[in-house]
């Protein structure tokens, strides 16, 4: 299937509402081979990191920065991919990879995702420029309110950075800015079916509640950014790496190794999870 560039409605739809859901951005096939690899491949369980959400329940994810010769790195780095993110962040510097997770929220126990922004968490990495930070969340499993699927507040992106502190141990916005956003934008629920991927602003606010239902809901969600976009608190190295772009046939085609050979990251080593003393 060849890459369409967005569309300049898609455009435009991403610059006013913050998000752009992409229907059928993988096909089922390319799903099937990527959800299978992360309940096999036993480094995404060895490398998970647990967070509490507020009510004790835990959010489980596997994160990990250069993309490598995987079916996730593979995604990651398609042609379709990276120049949607290029379309998007559209300042003519090339496309890096921040990093990528994959988000395990198993059926009954899968905690939730307190309100937030991305760039809640990265202002603490000191990315410059939010703008050209850019997150894309493919669903491996369907999602919708039943399981815990995302919320986003519709415009929220124009607010620009709101003070964040920590809500169990994850990063939460100031819950009197949300409730304001609350009143004055609209609440959106995004329902996703396996390969439809969206794509969202670093300053969106968005959650996700915990999953109680019977079904699993997993993603993976990819992050990057522009290399003009400097980061003064960041050792990883693929944030100012330009992507190594591969076509879209190599997720089912080309030979995959093991995830194990990723650089996934530690809970003791993430910035945004350390206090800072203005989180108070």
């Amino acid at each position: 299937m060849p890459f369409k560039p967005l569309t300049a409605q898609q455009m435009a739809d991403y610059d006013r509402d913050g998000y752009l859901l992409v229907k059928n951005f993988c096909t089922q096939d390319e799903i099937n081979k990527l959800y299978k690899t992360a309940i096999e491949d036993d480094a995404m369980r060895k490398n998970a990191l647990d967070l509490n959400d507020q009510s004790g329940k835990k959010t489980r994810l596997s994160l990990w920065f250069t993309p490598g010769n995987d079916v996730f790195g593979y995604l990651t780095r398609t042609e379709r991919m990276v120049n949607s993110v290029a379309q998007i962040l559209d300042n003519g510097s090339p496309v890096c990879h921040f990093h990528s997770k994959l988000m395990q929220k198993e059926p009954k126990v899968g905690g939730a995702w307190e309100w937030h922004q991305d760039y809640g968490y990265w202002y603490k990495n000191q990315f410059m420029f939010p703008d050209q930070l850019i997150s894309v969340m493919v669903a491996l499993t369907a999602a919708n309110k039943e399981n815990g699927c995302l919320q986003v507040i519709k415009g929220s992106h124009k607010l620009g950075r709101v003070n964040h502190g920590f809500s169990g141990e994850q990063v939460g916005a100031d819950m009197v800015m949300v409730d304001n956003a609350l009143k004055t934008m609209e609440l959106v629920y995004c329902d996703l079916q396996p390969g439809d991927a969206l794509f969202f602003h670093s300053n969106l606010l968005h959650r996700s509640e915990a999953n109680l239902s019977n079904h699993p809901r997993w993603s993976i969600i990819s992050c990057y950014s522009s290399q003009s976009n400097l980061a003064y608190n960041e050792t990883s190295t693929s944030w100012h790496t330009p992507v190594d772009v591969v076509p879209d046939e190599a997720i089912l085609e080309w030979e995959a190794g093991s995830l194990s050979n990723n650089d996934f990251l530690k809970k003791e080593n993430d910035p945004a999870l350390k206090e800072t003393g203005w989180e108070k």
